[in-house]
């Protein structure tokens, strides 16, 4: 199983590694402000390239539904990852 976060509770940390999956141009257009773009299939194809696993990471997609998979894969994978319930989309109606 893996951990997710209300973007409530992701709000009030402090400086997480903020990772968003959506594509270039979707991150280009608007994002949360201090996550980095890493496009789901780069992710998938070579996480070890962006990730560590002394590290936790904070994932998001659109609406939470690939962000979850993707976060169930990489956790199997011995990751540090968490899930933010509702992506971008929850993110701008709690703004």
């Amino acid at each position: 199983m893996f951990e997710s976060i209300s973007v409530e509770h992701l709000k009030r940390l402090n400086n997480p590694n903020l990772i968003d999956i959506r594509s270039i141009e979707k991150y280009n257009s608007k994002h949360i402000m201090n996550a980095v773009n890493i496009p789901l299939e780069e992710l998938l194809i070579r996480p070890q390239k962006y990730l560590s696993k002394n590290e936790k990471y904070y994932i998001y997609c659109r609406k939470g539904i690939q962000s979850r998979k993707l976060c169930q894969i990489l956790i199997n994978s011995g990751y540090n990852v968490v899930n933010v319930s509702g992506g971008y989309e929850a993110w701008i109606l709690n703004e």
